[in-house]
Order: structure tokens, then C-alpha cells, then sequence
């Protein structure tokens, strides 16, 4: 049985950086692309940064996506926190995976996904 669980949010400070992190079990980990999406009250889920098996970072400022294939985990980190930032993150995994920032999720080839975190911040 797959297991998605994500970790690490709550309520920021504006300005504050924050690490979001996700352990994933149950399948090849090192095998799938991994990422994360990100649903702001009110609007649609959308893709922050996916990466592929062969990565290990991938950045897109203020985000970066990790993954860490020894402890089965993908990290998103985000630097100087707005409150636009406010949302549902979600971690996903699939073969297939592909997204990048702002991307839909009908194209992204998920195929688990965690309950997701509640990401509030204050200013």
C-alpha cells in the first residue's frame, strides 16, 4: 500500500521561510518523479515544481523541490513567505509526473497524492 504524508506546515510569520517535507512509502521510490502542487482558498490546485528520478533539486525562486532517495522524501522549501502563499500543499508521485509552476492538473501523470497541509501566513 502506498503511503503519501506530508509534514512541516502550520501557521508563518510573512518573511519567514518555511520547509515542507514528504515521505513517501510503498513503492521504488528512486524510480518516480516526485513534486508538489499547491491550492489556495477558493482556486484550483496547481503545480509548484516536479522533479524527475534523475534530480535532486530543481529550483524556481522563492521554491525549491528536493528529494532525498536514501529516506524515501521530497522537501519543498519556500524562501520570504507572502501571503499569497496561503494554501494546501500537496505531494504527488507518478512515473509519469511532470508539472512546473502554475501547471494544470490534468497533465500531470500523478498517480499519489497525500492528503496535503495547511500553509497559513500571517502578515
Amino acid at each position: 500500500q502506498v503511503q503519501v504524508k506530508e509534514s512541516g506546515g502550520g501557521l508563518v510569520q510573512a518573511g519567514e521561510n518555511l520547509n515542507l517535507s514528504c515521505t513517501i512509502s510503498g513503492l521504488p521510490f528512486r524510480d518516480y518523479s516526485v513534486g508538489w502542487f499547491r491550492q489556495p482558498p477558493g482556486k484550483e490546485r496547481k503545480g509548484i515544481l516536479c522533479i524527475n528520478k534523475y534530480a535532486s533539486s530543481l529550483e524556481r525562486v522563492p521554491f525549491t523541490v528536493s528529494r532525498d532517495n536514501s529516506r524515501n522524501t521530497t522537501n519543498l522549501q519556500i524562501r520570504g513567505l507572502i501571503a499569497a502563499d496561503t494554501a494546501t500543499y500537496s505531494c504527488a508521485a507518478g512515473l509519469r509526473l511532470t508539472c512546473s509552476w502554475g501547471s494544470s492538473l490534468d497533465t500531470s501523470g500523478a498517480e499519489y497524492w497525500g492528503q496535503g497541509i495547511q500553509v497559513t501566513v500571517s502578515s
